[in-house]
């Protein structure tokens, strides 16, 4: 991998990018389609730039928790396959992947934004259970926004399949029109530090050259779920309310290309 370090640096403090993109534009085009799957009750594609992804959602008929008998549960997956990027190899998630599955996992579940409760069938012996399987397919940079993107459209596009009264057998092949019981729609934006500047969307080679990021992970109305910071630089208090008043600004415009895949 090539990244020229020194000159991303040197024009971001000049306020320029190796695109000609400013600090704060995303990349063109933004996609979102729903409904790519058969098989999934739920599932998007998400494209920002060059970087594609997809999500699906799966819902299965579980035991609740002994912790939680009336309440269903969700867990978050990513894979990072070797056709997205020449820095993947086949086998099991590698921190990256880790990362960017416990990233998305923390913006949906602190955010409580699906009703958990709403998931059980009968306390203590039967409750759904939502997986969400993130996948790439080709990493140009800023798989954090694009999958969490992919993963609100895809459980917002999910519907219950069709389960047997007598039986309890689920029939995969049949959906109903019941969506999941979503309360909130919280969407993550990631900032990154770049010679003490800040920018969105970065490409490969720019978050090769970064040294501190932040993902914000809030709803509609603003309200935070979760943050996260990576990188190994440190980040100032007035840095951090920076990166997130204007994480806040870019999920706006994030959401207007979101409702737009729902008309």
């Amino acid at each position: 991998m090539i990244v020229n370090k020194t000159l991303i640096r040197e024009l971001a403090k000049q306020g320029k990018r190796i695109n000609m993109r400013s600090l704060t534009e995303y990349r063109k085009p933004i996609t979102i389609e729903t409904n790519i799957s058969w098989t999934a009750e739920g599932s998007a594609k998400v494209q920002i730039g060059q970087t594609v992804v997809l999500a699906g959602v799966k819902l299965a008929i579980e035991k609740p928790y002994n912790d939680t008998p009336s309440e269903g549960g969700i867990m978050v997956n990513a894979e990072l396959v070797p056709l997205s990027s020449s820095e993947y190899e086949p086998g099991p998630p590698g921190p990256k992947a880790v990362e960017l599955a416990r990233v998305t996992d923390r913006g949906i579940r602190e955010a409580k934004a699906v009703d958990m409760k709403k998931l059980c069938i009968k306390s203590g012996e039967k409750a759904w259970f939502v997986t969400i399987d993130l996948i790439t397919i080709n990493d140009d940079g800023n798989l954090f926004d694009a999958v969490g993107l992919a993963a609100l459209a895809a459980l917002k596009a999910a519907r219950f399949p069709v389960v047997d009264q007598k039986t309890g057998a689920i029939d995969y092949k049949q959906k109903t029109e019941e969506p999941l019981p979503l309360l909130k729609e919280p969407l993550p934006v990631t900032i990154y530090k770049v010679n003490n500047e800040l920018l969105v969307d970065p490409t490969w080679e720019e978050e090769n050259a970064y040294e501190a990021r932040l993902t914000v992970s809030a709803d509609k109305d603003g309200t935070i779920s979760a943050l996260q910071k990576g990188g190994e630089g440190p980040l100032t208090i007035s840095e951090v309310a920076k990166m997130v008043d204007l994480a806040l600004e870019k999920a706006e415009f994030l959401r207007v290309e979101l409702d737009k895949a729902f008309e």
